[in-house]
């Protein structure tokens, strides 16, 4: 008699490759551009101002409290800043200069793709057995068609045009 027995993945181990695929690919995207970056800035600390000279003098009598601080009210100003429209001799100088041609749209990348989705392939290919391997496979070369494209674009735009 032949025992054959098949190993199943555990789904922690399943849970812990795909995590690790998610986090490598928005590394990847990161290194590539394709996240956007935070511009916030930390408030300026407050330092409260207190007095660090020690108390001598017995006080004699109760000291009454201060009073509290009326609320201040925050203002929000809006600041418009107003463009005069241009004077008739200039518009015709503006006129005669030759408008700048406007930079062509970036195209697809045929290579772009193709290179990513051969790695996206591969790095796919090695998570799983069977149909989940084949299904990983394929988003995977998915995705890395997707991201090689979007690369060669960016690219494209940042090669000076001639």
């Amino acid at each position: 008699m032949e025992n054959t027995t098949r190993t199943r993945i555990h789904p922690m181990m399943a849970v812990a490759a795909a995590s690790v695929a998610l986090v490598s690919l928005v590394g990847a995207a990161s290194i590539a551009g394709l996240l956007p970056n935070s511009s916030a800035k930390n408030a300026p600390a407050e330092t409260p101002a207190v007095a660090a000279a020690p108390v001598t003098a017995p006080v004699a009598a109760p000291v009454a409290a201060p009073a509290p601080e009326p609320r201040r009210v925050v203002e929000h100003k809006t600041v418009v800043h107003h463009v005069n429209a241009p004077q008739p001799e200039q518009q015709v100088a503006q006129a005669s200069a030759p408008a700048p041609a406007p930079a062509p749209a970036p195209q697809n990348s045929a290579v772009g793709i193709g290179i990513g989705a051969v790695v996206g392939g591969l790095l796919g290919n090695q998570v799983g057995s069977g149909n989940g391997r084949k299904l990983a496979t394929v988003a995977g070369a998915i995705g890395g068609g997707y991201v090689g494209n979007e690369i060669a674009k960016r690219n494209q735009q940042q090669q000076p045009q001639q």
